[in-house]
């Protein structure tokens, strides 16, 4: 019979089955916010969904090294920044590369209200993505997908007081990049 272990417990067939489909479906439910962090992170729409998806199929690589019990997003958001990491360190090998005059996050709003709303985004989107990349980090873990300060410090990798200190400077800069005052 076909046995393995997820967090140390021994499977068996449809268990196995049940367990891999039910973390698949966990996966699929965060997409969105992954893909809003992916394109924040890469700057880059297309680079951004490449990212997603290289850390979708890193994570169900690794789906037996995750621990239940603990926040499967804060996890994968991990996962994606060290697979960003290891890409940038790639690319600065190779030389670089400038980002896209129109890079943005996506969206979805098309309607006559929300053009005001969709140019302002815009604006933010290309503000955030001027930020350094320890800036632009924190700014996207705690003030656009809502994690807490102690939950964006361990995926980042830092002591709180250095994610605070980092949020802060990204702050002022982006009150600067959009005119107003700090």
């Amino acid at each position: 019979m076909d046995e393995t272990t997820l967090n140390g417990r021994s499977i068996h067939g449809k268990a196995q089955d049940m367990i891999a489909r039910q973390f698949a479906d966990d996966l699929v439910a965060l997409l969105p916010k992954m893909r809003r962090f992916a394109r924040g992170l890469a700057r880059d729409a297309a680079d951004g969904d490449d990212l997603c998806q290289a850390t979708i199929e890193r994570a169900l690589r690794s789906a037996a090294q995750w621990q239940e019990g603990t926040r499967l997003d804060a996890w994968v958001y991990r996962i994606m920044r060290n697979i960003w990491i290891d890409e940038n360190r790639a690319r600065a090998r190779r030389g670089p590369v400038l980002p896209p005059d129109d890079a943005a996050f996506d969206i979805a709003d098309a309607s006559a209200q929300g053009i005001e709303a969709n140019v302002e985004l815009g604006n933010v989107s290309r503000a955030v993505a001027k930020l350094p990349d320890d800036q632009r980090e924190a700014v996207l873990l705690v003030l656009v997908e809502g994690f807490a300060y102690k939950e964006a410090a361990e995926i980042i990798g830092c002591p709180q007081g250095t994610l605070t200190s980092r949020l802060v400077r990204g702050r002022e800069a982006l009150m600067r990049y959009l005119g107003e005052k700090p």
